[in-house]
């Protein structure tokens, strides 16, 4: 139950960093409101998993998939460029939360 609230937690930490984006430095207030909301869900989300959760494991799997997936929403939504040393990036983080998930 858990790793569902991780789950949560991860998704809305990447739609609050998305909306961050939209909100062209708080000045758009529909983004700005979803970020926030955004932040909180995924927080509270976080705390809870954290009473099931090493706070080492939970921490970096919810930081490292945030990057890893908001590094794709910035390519498929922004047009931002992925650059070879990105992806390794992306790559090294990736085995990083599955080395940490087996753990």
């Amino acid at each position: 139950m858990y790793w569902l609230y991780l789950s949560i937690a991860i998704v809305f930490e990447v739609l609050g960093t998305t909306a961050m984006k939209w909100s062209n430095g708080l000045t758009n207030v529909w983004a700005t409101v979803t970020m926030i909301i955004s932040y909180g869900i995924s927080f509270t989300a976080l705390a809870v998993a954290l009473k099931g959760i090493d706070v080492s494991v939970a921490y970096a799997i919810w930081s490292g998939l945030g990057i890893v997936f908001i590094s794709l929403v910035g390519f498929f939504l922004f047009q931002e460029i992925m650059s070879s040393k990105k992806v390794m990036g992306i790559i090294f983080i990736l085995f990083g939360v599955i080395l940490l998930k087996t753990n």
